[in-house]
């Protein structure tokens, strides 16, 4: 190693300095020590892994999660000119790729754990040159992550075979208790702990009760200009959810695995090089993909957790620009995760109602949404008000909602726990109907007994009880107590909903959105030049350059090769290989 890691940073990425823990990172993996690091998506993870790979001698092995992740890292990875290949299991190249590795010719290799874990691979190592071993999305590896991966655990006699080689696991995903497995499950040193914080102040957070979800995310569409994911508990409901959706005049796709495999395929790639499509998915998409310029992330339905939701939507605004994230939540969500709860081994119980109970705590609080996020994964010395969530940008009001709340019990317990909501709502307000005529219902104390300003607290108050799990629904639909409504009853515990304020509908104005919010015409300028090299070189659009540097671009208008590369993000290959092209638009703009 004979080069300066900050004159590679910038001849090869184009970078003037390291951002955030990135140079701790790169020096204790340049030293040879073994290292965990924790960094929200978007903190340039995969740097720390390329630089080394580039400045030291041999390869750097990637440990990656997905086939399809890995291919978009290799794009990105020889975009800038370093030379990487994966190994995987549809890569027709496999020969020659370790023809390459064996050669010498290889900074970087992606594998799967599934192959790395096997002997073959190991074999394979053991005659060639390992610099690395790099272990992304490092969280797969315990089981008190979020996303478990037995074949995670099958790394460590292969990280152990070459114990001189140097261990960088990197997650975003990673409470306390599962850094802590990841060090004891990969044999990282506690003093190798490196974390850099888990803030994504660019991601603005909002959470509303679900309402007619089609509609409420047509809206987000509609003033929400760029690329956006919008999440799905089912396969079905990404299909019906997409069909919806499309109406909105924004390209949109679905996909699940369900899906014929080509046109998976097919949407994937379509999605990854659009500027302006939504895909409606489940939660397994954006694990395979490195998308940075995702606007917004939309949840149809509850997350698993709160590592899960964190994860899910920092796949929005990994660019640095401002990005939202939007949950649309019911009551009915948290009743089938306890249900489902039920299901899992009695020994995992405990801690999936813990998670369970956190993700409840962040959709009913009525203070900073950050805050809360970031004091689950232990960053307590954070600012009351982040100015970047709902709450902290329109307070919502809070009212005593326990009376109601104990007529709503009252009216369950006589009528005998077997009804639903919209039931039990009739009754409470007084409507009649055949079926409260034939069940005798109407002459109930209940009847009728909310009433004025009260009545429009029915429907909250029962998406609260489900939530507190003062009420359970029964496998017919039908309501039934839960172990929190005998403390209500009694009068031992309070209710207190959360009123948000009213959210006036807003449209997108313009055509340039919010990647140009000057409406500069030579950022659109060099934004179709982009596109168009994009499409020849058969690559996504940010591949070539982010918007930023496009916005940089046409902030300073350079007019020579050398004023272009002094923006930061364009590294000398891309200048080599498009300098000329942008600076020929940015001259006819003159």
């Amino acid at each position: 190693m004979t080069r300066d890691p900050l004159s590679v940073l910038h001849s090869t990425f184009g970078f003037p300095g390291f951002r955030g823990v990135q140079e701790a990172v790169v020096a204790r993996v340049l030293a040879g020590r073994n290292t965990l690091a924790v960094m929200p998506t978007g903190a340039g993870k995969s740097l720390c892994y390329q630089l080394p790979a580039v400045l030291l001698d041999g390869c750097c092995v990637v440990v990656s999660p997905l086939i399809a992740l890995m291919h978009d890292q290799l794009r990105a990875a020889e975009a800038v000119g370093i030379r990487a290949a994966t190994l995987t299991s549809v890569d027709e190249n496999r020969a020659e790729t370790r023809g390459r590795f064996l050669d010498g010719e290889l900074d970087l290799l992606y594998v799967a754990p599934e192959r790395a874990s096997g002997g073959d691979f190991r074999d394979l190592l053991d005659r060639g040159r390992v610099a690395l071993f790099a272990i992304d999305e490092a969280h797969c590896v315990s089981e008190w992550g979020h996303d478990f991966r037995p074949d995670y655990r099958l790394l460590r006699p292969l990280l152990d075979r070459f114990p001189e080689v140097p261990r960088l696991a990197l997650t975003a995903t990673a409470d306390a208790h599962t850094r802590a497995d990841i060090l004891d499950q990969l044999g990282i040193p506690v003093d190798g702990l490196i974390v850099a914080g888990f803030d994504r102040p660019n991601i603005r957070y909002t959470i509303a009760p679900r309402d007619n979800a089609p509609r409420q995310i047509a809206d987000l569409i509609a003033e929400t200009p760029g690329p956006g994911i919008v999440y799905a508990p089912t396969r079905a409901a990404t299909e019906k959810l997409a069909e919806a959706l499309a109406k909105t005049g924004r390209p949109t796709r679905a996909y699940h695995a369900g899906l014929d495999p080509a046109i998976r395929a097919r949407n994937q790639a379509d999605f990854v090089a659009s500027e302006d499509m939504v895909i409606v998915a489940t939660v397994a998409f954006g694990m395979g993909i490195d998308k940075p310029d995702v606007r917004f992330v939309a949840h149809a339905g509850l997350p698993k957790s709160i590592e899960a939701y964190y994860q899910e939507t920092g796949r929005a605004g990994r660019d640095g620009d401002p990005a939202v994230a939007h949950l649309f939540w019911g009551a009915d969500d948290f009743a089938r995760a306890r249900q489902r709860i039920g299901e899992v081994e009695p020994h995992r119980q405990a801690g999936e109602r813990t998670r369970l109970n956190a993700l409840g705590a962040l959709v009913e609080t009525a203070g900073c949404r950050r805050k809360l996020l970031l004091a689950h994964f232990g960053e307590t010395d954070t600012l009351d008000n982040c100015g970047n969530c709902d709450n902290c940008l329109n307070p919502p009001a809070a009212v005593d909602a326990t009376e109601v709340a104990r007529k709503f019990l009252s009216a369950v317990f006589r009528t005998g726990q077997s009804f639903g909501v919209g039931y039990i709502e009739s009754i409470l307000l007084g409507q009649s109907s055949e079926r409260s005529l034939m069940n005798g219902h109407e002459a109930l104390s209940v009847f009728g007994i909310v009433e004025g300003a009260d009545a429009a607290l029915v429907k909250p108050v029962a998406r609260a009880l489900l939530l507190k799990d003062a009420l359970r629904a029964n496998d017919f639909g039908g309501l039934e107590f839960g172990p929190a409504a005998k403390a209500l009853l009694k009068g031992d515990a309070e209710l207190s909903l959360i009123v948000p304020p009213r959210r006036e509908r807003r449209r997108r104005s313009g055509t340039t959105g919010g990647a140009n919010p000057v409406g500069d015409p030579l950022f659109e300028a060099l934004r179709d030049k982009r596109r168009e090299l994009a499409q020849e070189s058969k690559v996504p659009p940010y591949v070539i350059f982010h918007d930023s540097v496009l916005r940089d671009m046409a902030a300073a208008r350079p007019a020579s090769l050398s004023a272009l590369g002094t923006i930061s993000g364009v590294g000398e290959r891309k200048l080599a290989a498009y300098g000329d092209a942008f600076l020929q638009v940015i001259r006819e703009a003159a």
